[in-house]
């Protein structure tokens, strides 16, 4: 009897085993039934942040949605891997993707607790699972399809390839994903460099990161820090004395800053982004892990920041002073009321403050505090002095005391108005007042030889107008386009020594615009004069003749071909820069000039590579047959250059000579004091709206352009050559202070023959306006030769606008003007 009750108890149980048993194969059937492929782990791409760098590889910016560096295993340190085993995992390298110690000590600790204590039981291997393959639903479904996809993936995967995406994947705050971005944005460090103290803190955070936020919880942070600390020891990672060592450490965060790394050059790193993005769109620029090397010298863009910046400082303070940014009511503590004025933060040395007293000899001025990386303020307040001699420039540009002396401070500022000053360059403690000039301008160094633009400033400050002058703004160039028609006219037939009628011209513009008569600046006629002579002085009745006598299609072709226009309106009127462009173009074709006439594509990126370092873009389109990195002394291998040649060398040449004219003897003479060959040539538009300069020495273009946003009158002195030449002036003067001044590179071939610089016939002598001027082989002055424009009267107003201009013959070697 009792044998039988034993038998079918026994039965009963074996029966509700198996039905239990084949429930639970069931419920494991169907929850791995529709798994996901874990096997695209295999070909994962994690987005990965582009990073770029200027040319010689300081880090320029970072652009990502997720801020991650993907590091293969082997590149991560052991320390950080230990301690992130410590925290998440230390049996990893022992279980099979799921800890049964491990589960069993969570449910002994929740039982014991009654409930109240939960601890965390999954592995390294099922938080890769979730993170890549499932959701963050807190289900018991998930939990078992975390699991099974956990033992697949272990049988699949090798221990290290699981840990190096776990590593590379998990969020750990700050926007920051995986263990080399987080190191970047919280210690401004790479992974190779973490103490201790600071893997222990990163393996603190995959849990919560914000719970153990740096700044917002601090004593929790190190609290957790401590504790994984306590397991690295426990597990026998790190030695006892180590890991006191590393517990008395403070968690010193510095978080990495965001746009552009080196100062003043946030328009440049726009402008790579946007054509990073248009080149391979958003996802690539974000998400794709692209290297990107740019053509950028940080040295010369500081210095062209600096240059630009005093010379748009310099004319706005001739125009006077426009009042403080605004004001404030303060009580004890006026640091925290003044911080909450919005400020510029790319105008170092400059700082914004309000002024606490004033006196008849100075004003006494507090200095915005400088923000803290918790988001706090600094506790000290600043002060300095402000001494009546450095506000005396600030006349009121407007109202009733405009124009007026400055006498007392009063007169200028006063208690509670805010404003910028900046450092005395002596060092002690007296500052000046500044304003943000309402005039802005752009400039745009490159290598003339490559189009390489190695500095580029859009504007005063980027924090202020994001707006790129350089390459967005589309001005008139005025005379500075003028270089573009004498060259056209070299390159087809004229010599420097041509010379063309500088006589009143009227132009029927047809169409029924009626007539246009252009004018020289100085509103004065000098009658026949050389080429030379003609883009020396910058005439412009000069210009239009010859262009009347080429034929406005063939300028507007040397136009397009230089790069300047895409279609250029063939009217007289274009001749003198009437149309728009940007100074980046311009500045281009100008280097077309100083390289011999070779086309070059003005570039800020050298090369791209993939996540992968694989180079997809490279600027530089020479063919090296040769080239092998195994060098064993043998001969520089010759460098195929296919570029187009867009003017012919001893054209190039002789326009160079011409626009060293302009700095010998011409528009641009404030240029001498750089005491090097330079060539170039100014430009002032109709009612002085823009000046520009566009100039270069034998390695390096620069250009140039002042205006106001909406164009208006900068003023009648507001010429290329005072407002725009000074510019270039401080720019190059820096730029190449360390650099031979090598002369410009006559080709081979071309006749130097002694000529009056005034009227370009042959001279015997020497002297004052005896220059020797560049004739192609074969050429050189005639004896006899036409005037182009020339009428029986003389020129007393050349009317109608047919493309045929009359001519007379001219003998002889001396009596022009």
């Amino acid at each position: 009897m009792i044998v039988r009750i034993f038998g079918m108890l026994f039965t009963a149980a074996f029966i509700v085993g198996v039905c239990v048993a084949a429930g639970i194969g069931y419920f494991l059937w169907t929850m791995s039934e529709d798994l996901p492929d874990y096997e695209v782990l295999a070909d994962y791409e994690p987005p990965v942040m582009t990073r770029i760098h200027a040319a010689d590889g300081r880090l320029l910016a970072e652009y990502a949605r997720e801020r991650r560096l993907y590091l293969p295993i082997e590149s991560i340190p052991e320390h950080v891997v230990k301690a992130v085993m410590a925290a998440e995992d230390k049996n990893f390298y022992k279980h099979s993707g799921i800890d049964v110690t491990g589960i069993v000590r969570a449910v002994v600790v929740y039982v014991r607790s009654g409930g109240t204590v939960v601890q965390g039981a999954s592995t390294i291997t099922q938080q890769v699972a979730k993170n890549f393959l499932l959701t963050n639903e807190r289900t018991i479904n998930r939990k078992v399809r975390e699991a099974l996809l956990s033992l697949r993936i272990e049988r699949s995967f090798e221990k290290d390839e699981i840990l190096e995406l776990y590593l590379n994947e998990i969020y750990l705050g700050l926007g920051s994903y995986g263990v080399a971005a987080a190191s970047l944005v919280y210690f401004d460090k790479s992974v190779h460099e973490l103490t201790i103290g600071e893997a222990a803190y990163f393996a603190a955070l995959p849990k919560a990161p914000n719970n153990y936020h740096p700044f917002r919880y601090p004593e929790r942070a190190i609290e957790r820090r401590n504790w994984v600390l306590d397991r690295m020891i426990e597990n026998g990672y790190i030695t006892a004395e180590v890991g006191e060592a590393a517990k008395s450490e403070a968690i010193q965060v510095t978080p990495r800053q965001v746009g552009s790394h080196i100062f003043a050059a946030d328009y440049f790193a726009e402008e790579v982004r946007r054509e990073i993005s248009d080149r391979y769109g958003s996802k690539a620029l974000y998400d794709g892990g692209l290297s990107v090397r740019t053509t950028l010298d940080p040295n010369l863009q500081r210095l062209a920041h600096k240059a630009l910046r005093s010379g748009l400082e310099e004319f706005d303070r001739q125009e006077g002073w426009r009042g403080p940014v605004g004001s404030i009511e303060f009580g004890d503590d006026w640091g925290v009321v003044l911080n909450e004025v919005e400020a510029l933060d790319d105008i170092a040395p400059w700082r914004m403050g309000v002024v606490l007293s004033v006196t008849d000899e100075a004003a006494t001025v507090g200095l915005r505090p400088e923000n803290l990386p918790s988001g706090g303020l600094s506790p000290e307040r600043e002060t300095v002095n402000v001494p009546l001699e450095n506000l005396e420039w600030a006349r009121w540009a407007e109202g009733d005391r405009r124009g007026r002396a400055i006498s007392k401070p009063s007169d200028v500022i006063n208690v509670g108005e805010v404003a910028y000053f900046t450092p005395d360059p002596d060092g002690d403690n007296d500052w000046s007042l500044r304003q943000i000039p309402k005039v802005s301008g752009a400039l745009v160094a490159m290598d003339p030889h490559t189009g390489r633009v190695k500095a580029l400033v859009g504007g005063f400050s980027y924090d202020e107008s994001e707006f790129n002058r350089a390459t967005q703004a589309r001005r008139q160039p005025g005379s500075s386009f003028k270089p573009i028609v004498y060259a056209a006219a070299l390159d087809n037939g004229y010599t420097p020594s041509s010379v063309v009628m500088d006589a009143p011209i009227t132009i029927d513009q047809g169409g029924g615009l009626g007539t246009w008569t252009p004018q020289n600046y100085t509103k004065k006629f000098y009658g026949p004069s050389s080429l030379r002579r003609g883009i020396e002085q910058s005439r412009n009745v000069m210009t239009v003749r010859l262009a009347r006598d080429m034929g406005m299609p063939l300028v507007a072709e040397y136009a397009k071909r230089f790069g300047v226009y895409d279609e250029l309106l063939p009217v007289l009127s274009m001749s003198l820069g009437a149309g728009e462009t940007t100074v980046l173009r311009l500045t281009a074709a100008y280097s077309i000039m100083a390289n011999g006439g070779r086309k070059i594509e003005p570039t800020l990126i050298d090369r791209v590579q993939d996540r992968y370092g694989r180079t997809v873009f490279k600027h530089d389109p020479r063919i090296c047959e040769a080239c092998n990195a195994d060098w064993q002394q043998q001969a520089e291998p010759p460098l195929i250059d296919g570029r187009a040649r867009i003017l012919d060398g001893y054209t190039a040449y002789q326009i160079t000579s011409m626009m060293e004219g302009v700095v010998e003897r011409g528009t641009a003479k404030v240029l001498q004091k750089l005491e090097r060959p330079i060539a170039g040539k100014t430009g002032t538009t109709n009612d002085y709206k823009d000046a520009w300069f566009i100039g270069y020495s034998t390695d390096l273009a620069v250009g140039i352009y002042v205006g106001f946003d909406n164009p208006r009158s900068m003023g009648r002195s507001s010429t290329g050559g005072g407002l725009a030449a000074p510019i270039f002036a401080e720019f190059m003067e820096a730029a190449l202070q360390d650099v031979p001044a090598v002369p410009f590179r006559v080709p081979d071939g071309v006749n130097l023959v002694p000529i009056n610089v005034s009227t370009g016939l042959r001279s015997s002598g020497s002297g004052n306006g005896i220059i020797l001027e560049a004739f192609k082989p074969g050429t050189g002055p005639p004896e006899d030769y036409s005037i182009i424009g020339f009428e029986n009267d003389l020129g007393r107003g050349l009317s109608g606008g047919g493309a045929e201009a009359n001519s007379a013959v001219i003998s002889g070697t001396g009596g022009l003007y």
